[in-house]
């Protein structure tokens, strides 16, 4: 039964993952927030935050993968939380990062996104990233997956959609290793 850590378990796409992940009980999530309030009560849940190299460390022992669902100093953020799964022995890592960030130039909102996907590429860790376009609230299971190097292509995509595909990642977590992967809506 693989335990799966989410960090950014408070934002509206990782409530998506951790409540399709609630359908699968062989899926042991713990949560990790800077403000863990109003998350759902089934899971433990660790106040914490992706800049504290420390906390993320206590976070990850005993666990298998790592979800990241993150905004803000990407690039800092990544570079601990890689450092923590060096520390702690865990490999295996799922990221979101953004559509547009292989972009040139790079849009400056798109940069902390695209150091985040640099920092997991170069880990040497097992990863997984996944470059989503936008988000709907669409009730509906509809993507199509574009590896890195192919033109991204597709529409905005359902929050229920990268769950769907995320929570997939949970269950078989040898799938799409190593690959960096834009999430989109045909």
């Amino acid at each position: 039964m693989p335990n799966i850590l989410v960090i950014g378990a408070t934002g509206s796409l990782a409530r998506t993952v951790i409540a399709t992940a609630a359908e699968n009980p062989a899926l042991h999530l713990t949560l990790f927030a800077r403000q863990p309030r109003n998350l759902p009560p089934q899971y433990p849940a660790i106040a914490g935050d992706a800049l504290d190299p420390a906390a993320l460390q206590a976070a990850m022992r005993g666990q298998d993968t790592i979800y990241i669902n993150l905004a803000g100093d990407l690039g800092r953020m990544g570079a601990n939380i890689v450092a923590a799964m060096q520390a702690t022995g865990v490999r295996r890592v799922i990221a979101i990062s953004s559509i547009g960030i292989y972009d040139t130039p790079v849009r400056d909102i798109l940069r902390p996104y695209r150091a985040l996907a640099d920092c997991i590429e170069s880990s040497g860790l097992d990863y997984t990233i996944l470059r989503p376009d936008w988000f709907t609230n669409a009730d509906e299971i509809d993507y199509q997956l574009t590896p890195k190097g192919e033109p991204e292509c597709g529409h905005a995509v359902s929050r229920k959609s990268i769950a769907d595909f995320v929570c997939k990642l949970f269950a078989d977590p040898a799938q799409y290793i190593g690959a960096n992967l834009n999430i989109s809506k045909p």
